[in-house]
């Protein structure tokens, strides 16, 4: 497993989660619903939080024989992922579980009242996000396929090309082009959609009202709703991997340490000692 992987590390609402070279997993923060019982998973090779607007959450891992295990709120069976199977990559929105299967096709299990989890049909995916009330997937020709709640286009993606990786947030999504510059759409009202002027951008994350960018030389810019510090990520050098959470944001750096911007009301930022 590569210790600089893009899965190392994910924020949900209030709770941060580390995945461990060895492949198990730590959590700190908000543990309400029991999203930081994650002790005891084992073979792990990537993991997502649920970043939802109103605190509730879960947190979800992908085991290195393609299954899916999760902790937390379950209100909506966002949990019960127990017989997926053949799954190569998985996101974690608000009260849903996204898993990509190593076909290209999708699966998705939790709340579907606004069409959140219509995946089904969906085909040639090669990445998958979760917003709020939204799924993204991006496409192996370089484009996105969306389906769920567009109120405030965040699923207005259908003109985007040479994507190679998606965000979704609260009710925005970001895509990154492969010349390194940075596309939103929806909810801008945060300044989350300003990213016009970002350039040679490696990865992206997409928080609930900011968006997160890591650059090639291992500095972040962020744009967006900053009332917390959340977005205050320009003196952070070699960092390899980025997560955004609501109100606070995460930054893996390139000797394994873990660095944190934004509200830590829960103990969400409290990851100085977490290395990989």
């Amino acid at each position: 497993m590569q210790t600089a992987s893009l899965t190392a590390i994910a924020a949900g609402y209030r709770h941060s989660v580390l995945l461990l070279p060895d492949g198990t997993v730590k959590a700190t923060g908000d543990n309400t619903f029991g999203q930081c019982e994650v002790s005891g998973w084992r073979d792990i090779v990537a993991v997502a939080a649920g970043n939802a607007h109103t605190g509730n959450a879960h947190t979800a891992g992908l085991l290195e024989d393609g299954t899916v295990v999760a902790a937390g709120w379950n209100k909506h069976d966002q949990c019960n992922v127990g017989d997926w199977h053949d799954i190569i990559a998985i996101a974690a929105g608000w009260r849903r579980t996204v898993g990509l299967k190593a076909d290209g096709t999708v699966v998705a299990a939790g709340r579907n009242n606004e069409g959140q989890c219509e995946v089904s049909s969906w085909a040639d995916i090669v990445a998958v996000t979760a917003g709020d009330w939204h799924t993204v997937g991006l496409k192996a020709d370089g484009t996105a396929i969306t389906a769920g709640n567009n109120r405030y286009g965040q699923r207005n993606v259908n003109a985007w090309q040479d994507i190679t990786m998606i965000a979704a947030g609260y009710l925005h999504t970001g895509g990154l082009r492969a010349d390194g510059t940075v596309v939103v759409t929806g909810m801008n009202k945060r300044g989350q959609g300003e990213v016009g002027g970002w350039c040679n951008i490696k990865s992206i994350a997409a928080g609930s009202h900011h968006t997160i960018g890591l650059a090639w030389d291992g500095t972040v810019m962020a744009a967006g709703w900053n009332d917390y510090g959340q977005c205050e990520v320009s003196n952070w050098q070699n960092i390899v991997a980025v997560a955004a959470g609501c109100t606070h944001t995460l930054g893996l750096q390139a000797d394994g340490v873990v660095v944190a911007a934004g509200s830590n009301a829960y103990g969400q930022c409290e990851v100085s000692l977490l290395h990989l």
